[in-house]
């Protein structure tokens, strides 16, 4: 089995906690690419959150590509073009407003390049989200919203006691209409029903005439799951949540210790 296609979660995989690219895991990327290895991105992040990183690692081609929102769209590298998508719509993004507010939690939604909250008491992880990806914040009341939007994703955020209280109350409608997951104790995410980082990467996977077993996924939360699942080789890092690890076939070190690099030497350079 030959590796044609690497999927790299971002925050707490491919980033060390200060949010950077070790040298190791950069040069063991680079000699994967060398091989004529894809290698891509896969966040919940938005396209303006990936590009920096992209640029890092010399992702730029014309044959490159990257998965943001979490698999909701998959974007060509070099300039943020979509080839694939699976959005929400205006109701959608109303329906879940409607939710938090009545749990009592902050909310924002995403389109393609903006950030939106109606909290007029904005969220400090609203905040934390903006200024971690780039993306510009905007406040808007719901009524403000142009109707024809269409939106990634749409999030919950807040302190974990109080998101998991919220989670607890979640209606079964809303688990029957949706594709809902935590990225993290303070983020949780409202997407498509027919997306996840796994439906993103086999789209991808298919677009590219590369067979599931020869796809190599990394992760550490809760949505890498379905990624790590349908990969031929599903690796999880060494800080991932257990139950992550337990659908894995492989844990590697933590992102403080180049886990990347280390599933990448043994698994595509077989160093």
């Amino acid at each position: 089995m030959a590796i044609e296609l690497i999927a790299i979660d971002m925050d707490g995989t491919l980033l060390n906690p200060q949010h950077q690219i070790t040298p190791a895991v950069k040069q063991a990327i680079t000699e994967a690419r060398r091989k004529g290895v894809h290698v891509v991105l896969a966040t919940g992040r938005p396209y303006v959150g990936v590009q920096d990183y992209l640029r890092q690692l010399d992702i730029q081609g014309s044959g490159d590509f990257c998965i943001t929102y979490n698999g909701a769209l998959v974007l060509q590298a070099a300039d943020g073009a979509c080839i694939l998508q699976e959005t929400l719509d205006f109701e959608d993004y109303v329906y879940v407003e409607r939710l938090a507010r009545e749990f009592g939690v902050h909310y924002h939604a995403f389109d393609f390049d903006t950030l939106y909250t109606p909290n007029k008491d904005i969220g400090k992880y609203t905040i934390h989200e903006a200024h971690m990806t780039g993306i510009p914040l905007k406040y808007r009341s719901v009524e403000e919203m142009d109707r024809q939007m269409r939106f990634p994703k749409v999030m919950m955020i807040d302190e974990p006691e109080l998101l998991d209280r919220a989670i607890a109350r979640l209606p079964a409608e809303a688990w029957e209409r949706y594709t809902i997951l935590k990225s993290a104790p303070y983020f949780l995410e409202i997407l498509h029903k027919r997306v996840d980082k796994g439906t993103g990467v086999k789209m991808l996977a298919e677009h590219l005439g590369i067979a599931q077993e020869n796809v190599m996924a990394l992760g550490d939360q809760a949505n890498d799951t379905a990624m790590i699942e349908y990969a031929g080789v599903g690796v999880a890092m060494g800080n991932a949540i257990p139950e992550l690890k337990a659908v894995a076939q492989f844990v590697t070190t933590t992102n403080t210790e180049d886990g990347v690099a280390h599933a990448i030497e043994k698994f595509v350079l077989n160093v």
